[in-house]
C-alpha cells in the first residue's frame, strides 16, 4: 500500500530551506581563516569580515517583512571586529529567524490571502527609488537567495585567502567526495 506524503506549508518549506542553506554558510564561515577577516579582494569589495556580517544582518528584513514594512532608512550595525563573534552572530540571527517563522500558526496559513501572513503585500524595492509589490513569502524566500548569492562571494574569499572551500551543493576541488 501506498503510503501518504504530507503536503508542506510554504511555511515548513521555507523553514526546511532556510536551516539546510544557513547550516552550509556557517560551515562556510567557519572554514573562513579569521586572521585574514580584514581581506578585500578589490578596492569596491567588503572585507571578508563585512560580508560574513551580511549573514547576520540580512536577517532583519525577514523582521521587517513579518512586520509588514520593508525600511532600510537605518544602517545595519557594523560588524564586530572578532571574526569569530561575526560566527556567532549569524547563528544567532538564525536561530531567532527560524523561531519568529516557526510562530506562525498553520492555521494562519490556511486563511484566505487577506488574513495569511505570508501572502500579505508588502513594498519592497527594486531599483533606485523604486518599490515594488511582493507577498511577504516572497520577501521571505529573497533572503534565502540572498544568503546564497553572498555565499558564492564568500567561497571565492575562501579561496583568495587560501583556505579550503568546503562542499556546497556538491564537491570542491578541496572536498572531492572521492
Amino acid at each position: 500500500m501506498a503510503q501518504t506524503q504530507k503536503t508542506l506549508s510554504e511555511k515548513d518549506m521555507f523553514l526546511q530551506s532556510f536551516q539546510r542553506e544557513i547550516q552550509t554558510t556557517i560551515k562556510l564561515l567557519k572554514a573562513y581563516p579569521a586572521a585574514k577577516a580584514d581581506m578585500k579582494p578589490a578596492e569596491k569589495s567588503r572585507s571578508a569580515r563585512e560580508l560574513a556580517w551580511v549573514f547576520a544582518t540580512e536577517q532583519g528584513v525577514v523582521d521587517m517583512a513579518l512586520k509588514g514594512k520593508i525600511d532600510f532608512s537605518q544602517p545595519s550595525p557594523p560588524a564586530p571586529s572578532n571574526y569569530n563573534d561575526i560566527i556567532s552572530g549569524v547563528e544567532k540571527a538564525s536561530h531567532d529567524t527560524v523561531a519568529k517563522v516557526s510562530k506562525l500558526s498553520d492555521d494562519q496559513l490556511n486563511k484566505t490571502l487577506s488574513d495569511d501572513q505570508l501572502n500579505k503585500t508588502i513594498q519592497f524595492p527594486i531599483g533606485p527609488g523604486k518599490m515594488g509589490d511582493f507577498r511577504v513569502a516572497e520577501v521571505l524566500w529573497m533572503t534565502v537567495q540572498d544568503q546564497i548569492h553572498h555565499r558564492g562571494q564568500f567561497s571565492v574569499y575562501l579561496r583568495l585567502a587560501g583556505a579550503k572551500v568546503p562542499s556546497i551543493y556538491g564537491p570542491t576541488a578541496d572536498e572531492t567526495w572521492m
